[in-house]
């Protein structure tokens, strides 16, 4: 009998410690955004029927070869959910009183069976935000500044892509493209940034399209946004005139915004699937080994529309943010160093009740304090503390209660200050100063 190889699954990983700790940040940081903008937090299930996520509603064929697959013992096919699209969906569908607008967030695991690369793993958390049951772009708008604004709180240098892809449908039209080879040439042309231009042009020529039609495709989609819409100027194509229109509406709304700065129209971007009906949008690092977008999302009015089926329209849009993608990056941009769980760590010097007494007062006003458990030499302790970054620490010893005074030593700066040993609330006043001036 061999002996089993313990390891884990090929993109999957276990978080330690110090790296769960910019995860929490990250994720505290976009809840707080999230709820700034009005959005409530819902929970939906992993586990999820194949056919379900797979439905022509759903995210298309590209995304269905990396679904996760298997059946229970009722021989029922499931499936792991791949985004927190469809379960939001789903979640619309067999809930009969949800009032709309109706704004929600939810933060859990997604499994994709893809290419495993910086970024991108097979088990991944995603934190989405969608609002379903307003038609109008200022939505699409706000999105993208709820995307400013989040990773701005979280000290990453970033570009929003941002494109329409009725205007990217009105485009392929004119240049003779059919119904039935629409997505595959999207789906290429969403790999301009990718791929070189050889292999583009043979992609493009699996799709069934000539030679003369991918250099028309060529040719609109580097115009630029502001030829293109005079170039279709006098058009009679609907998809590209609503495309203009709904392009222009969000740009005009950045632009009163004032962060056009962050802001980028890429033409080009189409974000493969089959989900979305209008604007679509892309976050990208700027100066990061990370390449793949760290956040995405756009307008699918019709998942629920066709999900629901009553003859109501359902009109939705919302993004994603990929937090390996982001943990990775804050640990290249961000100063992680002032990222911790511990404020305090209390050095019990024979006096382990007394300790336990302070460490829970402090606790009650929203310190964060750990305590010394075992004999260890007291600089090795310290020791310990400084390369932890743990940035207080009190050493209790008899004097101390017996005087009724503590010294809060301040490890970064090497400065400490008396108190009572009982002031509870000066104490712990003056670590959350510290805190709020140092994150």
């Amino acid at each position: 009998m061999t002996e089993t190889e313990i390891k884990n699954v090929k993109g999957t990983f276990d978080y330690l410690p110090k790296e769960q700790m910019i995860r929490d940040h990250i994720t505290k940081t976009l809840t707080q955004v999230f709820e700034s903008f009005g959005y409530l937090p819902v929970v939906t299930p992993t586990l999820c029927y194949y056919d379900v996520l797979a439905s022509k509603y759903g995210g298309g064929a590209e995304i269905l070869k990396e679904v996760y697959k298997l059946t229970d013992q009722g021989e029922r096919n499931l499936a792991l959910r791949y985004d927190l699209t469809i379960p939001f969906a789903k979640l619309i569908v067999l809930t009969k009183d949800i009032t709309m607008p109706f704004k929600r967030y939810e933060i859990g695991k997604v499994f994709r069976d893809g290419p495993v690369k910086v970024g991108r793993n097979r088990e991944f958390i995603q934190c989405d935000v969608d609002v379903v049951g307003i038609s109008d772009v200022f939505v699409d708008a706000e999105l993208i500044s709820l995307y400013i604004t989040a990773f701005k709180q979280l000290n990453i240098s970033f570009t929003v892509d941002y494109n329409n892809r009725k205007l990217m449908t009105g485009i392929l039209e004119e240049c003779g493209i059919l119904e039935n080879q629409m997505l595959d040439v999207i789906t290429v042309i969403d790999k301009f940034k990718k791929l070189t231009k050889d292999e583009i042009n043979k992609e493009f020529l699996n799709c069934g399209i000539t030679e003369e039609q991918i250099n028309q495709i060529y040719k609109y989609f580097h115009f630029g946004f502001e030829n293109l819409a005079k170039e279709f100027h006098n058009t009679k194509n609907e998809h590209i005139q609503k495309g203009i229109e709904e392009l222009t509406e969000v740009k005009e709304y950045l632009e009163n915004l004032g962060i056009t700065e962050y802001t980028n129209i890429d033409l080009t971007l189409a974000r493969g699937l089959n989900i979305y009906t209008g604007t679509v949008f892309e976050v990208f690092a700027k100066n990061s080994k990370v390449t793949s977008a760290i956040g995405g999302g756009g307008r699918y009015d019709k998942i629920i529309t066709n999900f629901i089926h009553n003859g109501e329209e359902y009109p939705a849009v919302g993004c994603s943010f990929g937090l390996d993608a982001i943990t990775e990056v804050v640990k290249e941009q961000s100063n992680t160093q002032n990222i911790r769980s511990i404020d305090l760590f209390i050095v019990p010097m024979n006096t382990k009740k007394e300790s336990l007494k302070l460490a829970n007062h402090l606790r009650s006003y929203g310190i964060r304090v750990d305590l010394q458990y075992t004999e260890r030499k007291l600089n090795k302790i310290l020791n310990w503390i400084d390369r932890s970054g743990i940035p207080f620490v009190i050493i209790l010893g008899s004097d101390e209660v017996t005087n009724n005074k503590i010294i809060l030593k301040c490890m970064k700066e090497q400065k400490e200050t008396e108190f009572l040993l009982e002031d509870y609330e000066k104490i712990a006043s003056y670590i959350n100063t510290y805190r709020t001036e140092n994150l």
